[in-house]
């Protein structure tokens, strides 16, 4: 039986391949005998094949193949979290031929695609759509915003049948890249050997990219309110909203809220939103959102949420002033990496006092053969980040890139706040503390867009 099914597979490398029979039965013995042999530019050198790209996911496929038959638990590679990082890491090392894993316990994508950067552009987007709609007097057009409506539930409902098809995208992308997905929450229960659901897995090479978790205080009431994840959750607008938070999602949330005409205030517990970028870029925001009509209080630290008898909520600071009125308050005070359920002891991972896994430049930790990236070590959160230190990882443990690494020292990033914020390198108070003020020059320059000439 079992050279019914090896003669089988040798076939199908045949016509995926097109070479001949003894070339495709060496192929298959070569993946079934040689678990090291994971660098597929070598076999394209033994078998004097030209087509690599058509090789290696041949060769992942299989790998995954042979390895079903032979109920196999043992990995190349094993992936700990299928968000964008880690999906791209596990394609990546797939494409160099290693026979790859990745466990996720929810929905495929992690938090951009699910609860994060995707869906929160659809909402951006019907923002801006009311913003165009209330400046479309200025160019012109009339009667446009007379009768019109905005129906939450219906953008809700769509948005999410769009991040349904996306997860169905990522499935497919995996299948077709021959990373086997294990469905489960995933825990070490001893170095390279991780347990999902009673089965045990091992690897080579392990690799934690769990991201993070909305964070939320520790006060009375904090039942009544919801984090950023579960803004996705809200099936209809809020008439009155708060938002707690200065960062970027908090910023980005309270100007969909009141883009939308939810009467909206944002609580920063400094003087501004976006302290830590440059002064200009938290300056002009915070000018602007007041000028929308949104309501900003500084110095704001909650103490607690009450729910009055009429159900709406009221917040209360910690310097004794209270805001009432809200239909829902929005906690987006920041995340914390997702490591509690992983067990990290087990495997010698280390984890910093913020609770961020300590992983060098090339994604290392402390226990030999385990890497980490992403949100879970805190450094730069980011997608983009993620997925290039993924790629890059899978490109240096499996692709013959000794010095392959991502490189963070000037990343962009976009605020998707009312009015955008694009930015890039350093900031100007990292810069004068890195270089010294007396060595720091700062030219600025305002004009007004061209979209508000008419």
């Amino acid at each position: 039986r079992a050279s019914l099914r090896y003669l089988k597979v040798g076939r199908s490398l045949e016509t995926m391949l097109m070479i001949t029979p003894r070339a495709a039965i060496v192929l298959l013995t070569m993946i079934n005998s040689c678990s090291a042999f994971t660098n597929a530019q070598g076999l394209v050198r033994r078998l004097g094949l030209t087509q690599q790209a058509r090789i290696l996911r041949s060769h992942s496929k299989a790998r995954a193949t042979v390895a079903m038959a032979a109920g196999e638990n043992h990995f190349d590679y094993l992936v700990i979290g299928a968000g964008s990082g880690g999906i791209a890491s596990a394609r990546r090392a797939a494409q160099w031929g290693a026979k790859v894993a990745v466990v996720e316990r929810g929905a495929l994508g992690g938090t951009c695609v699910n609860v994060g950067c995707v869906p929160k552009k659809v909402m951006f987007n019907a923002a801006t759509i009311m913003e165009m709609m209330h400046a479309a007097k200025h160019y012109g057009f009339t009667g446009v915003t007379e009768g019109a409506k905005f129906d939450w539930k219906f953008i809700k409902d769509a948005r999410d049948k769009y991040i349904l098809r996306l997860n169905g995208i990522y499935s497919n992308n995996l299948k077709n890249s021959g990373v086997e997905v294990i469905n489960g929450l995933a825990s070490f229960s001893g170095p390279k050997e991780v347990a999902v659901g009673g089965a045990k897995y091992t690897a080579d090479h392990v690799m934690i990219a769990v991201g993070g978790r909305p964070t939320m205080p520790d006060i009375p009431g904090i039942e009544h309110c919801v984090d950023s994840d579960g803004f996705f959750l809200m099936d209809k607008q809020p008439k009155k909203v708060a938002v707690v938070g200065a960062g970027y999602i908090a910023v980005e949330l309270a100007g969909i809220f009141n883009a939308l005409e939810s009467d909206t205030s944002l609580f920063v517990r400094g003087e501004k939103a976006l302290r830590r970028f440059d002064p200009i870029l938290c300056d002009t925001l915070d000018t602007e959102m007041k000028k929308q009509g949104m309501t900003v209080v500084p110095g704001a630290t909650p103490k607690a949420v009450v729910k009055e008898s009429d159900g709406t909520l009221t917040l209360q600071l910690e310097d004794g002033t209270s805001h009432g009125g809200f239909e829902q308050v929005v906690m987006a005070i920041g995340r914390s990496p997702l490591v509690d359920p992983l067990q990290l002891d087990k495997a010698g991972v280390t984890t910093n006092s913020k609770g961020y896994i300590e992983a060098d430049e090339f994604q290392n930790t402390e226990a030999a053969g385990v890497y980490a990236l992403g949100d879970v070590c805190g450094v730069i959160e980011l997608t983009p980040t993620a997925i290039s230190a993924g790629r890059r990882l899978a490109d240096r443990l499996f692709g013959e890139k000794q010095e392959s690494k991502a490189d963070f020292d000037m990343v962009p990033t976009v605020i998707f706040s009312h009015p955008t914020i694009g930015t890039c390198g350093l900031s100007e108070q990292d810069a004068k503390k890195m270089y010294g003020e007396d060595q720091i020059r700062v030219y600025t320059s305002t004009f007004v867009n061209l979209f508000y000439g008419p």
